[in-house]
């Protein structure tokens, strides 16, 4: 009786997956963790646990993946914002907001719809697929079989730690002294599941024989959370076209420059005595 049912379950997921209509959703929980040291002895602690009160929508989000065979649109959950204290808002909200991205892995498309500065872009580039390292170790991620995939990624040629505001002891060091560089790479770890045999994922993801169900990357963790397999109502994706057309490269030195820009205004605020603008 015990292979009977295993055998009928088996059958019921060959036909659920041959369908041609196949499709799914995907919930992922994003969440992030800050260097518990950031702000150095001049913060208190106090403070500290303040900040990160304020970036916890920043840094926990939850992304809905919308997926057939070829096509997938992935979007952050919408929801209601939450009020800010004082009236001064967040010092966040003015770069750049949270993008819908598309990727069609049959005809080699990814494109992201965002917005920075209030102004919106359509940045269009080549889905190259990942150069996955497959192992053999296995977990379980609710009632799918995992296996681990790893991935050396080159990390963004900006150097966000630039935009820091330095420390007072910081001015007074040897300015000839090179600074630590940042990692150039970075170690992504992915756990996929051949049972949902789909080439996605979160975000940029793709390229594994199987959903992605998990990304660890630094201090990045997606996990997948719900899986709805064909519902009921049938899931439409579209291409996103608003927003001004550009590439990627395109995107990343308009991004830079327009950042490094801001570092001028807030170190020029700092010299002429003012306070200037902080992150």
């Amino acid at each position: 009786m015990k292979q009977f049912t295993t055998i009928f379950f088996l059958c019921i997921s060959i036909t659920i997956f041959s369908q041609a209509n196949f499709q799914g959703k995907a919930v992922y929980q994003s969440k992030t963790t800050m260097n518990s040291d950031f702000g150095g002895r001049q913060m208190s602690e106090e403070r500290k646990k303040q900040i990160m009160q304020r970036m916890k929508s920043m840094l926990e989000k939850t992304f809905v993946l919308s997926f057939t065979r070829e096509e997938s649109i992935y979007k952050e959950e919408e929801k209601l914002a939450a009020p800010t204290t004082g009236g001064r808002g967040s010092r966040f909200g003015g770069f750049s907001g949270g993008g819908t991205k598309y990727k069609n892995v049959k005809e080699g498309v990814l494109l992201e719809s965002t917005e920075f500065f209030g102004k919106n872009f359509l940045i269009s580039e080549a889905a190259k697929k990942p150069n996955w390292e497959l192992g053999s170790e296995t977990r379980q991620i609710g009632n799918y079989t995992c296996y681990k995939a790893t991935l050396v990624k080159e990390n963004d040629a900006f150097d966000w730690r630039s935009m820091r505001r330095p420390r007072r002891d910081e001015a007074k060091k040897d300015s000839t002294k090179v600074e630590k560089e940042s990692p150039k790479q970075t170690l992504v770890t992915a756990w996929y599941t051949p049972q949902i045999p789909v080439s996605n994922g979160p975000g940029n993801y793709w390229g594994l024989p199987g959903l992605i169900l998990e990304i660890n990357e630094g201090r990045t963790t997606i996990l997948c959370s719900e899986i709805t397999m064909n519902p009921s109502e049938k899931i439409e994706i579209e291409k996103p076209e608003k927003g001004k057309k550009v590439t990627r490269e395109e995107y990343t030195k308009m991004m830079k420059e327009k950042m490094e820009e801001m570092r001028d205004r807030f170190r020029g605020g700092r010299r002429g005595g003012g306070r200037g603008g902080r992150f």
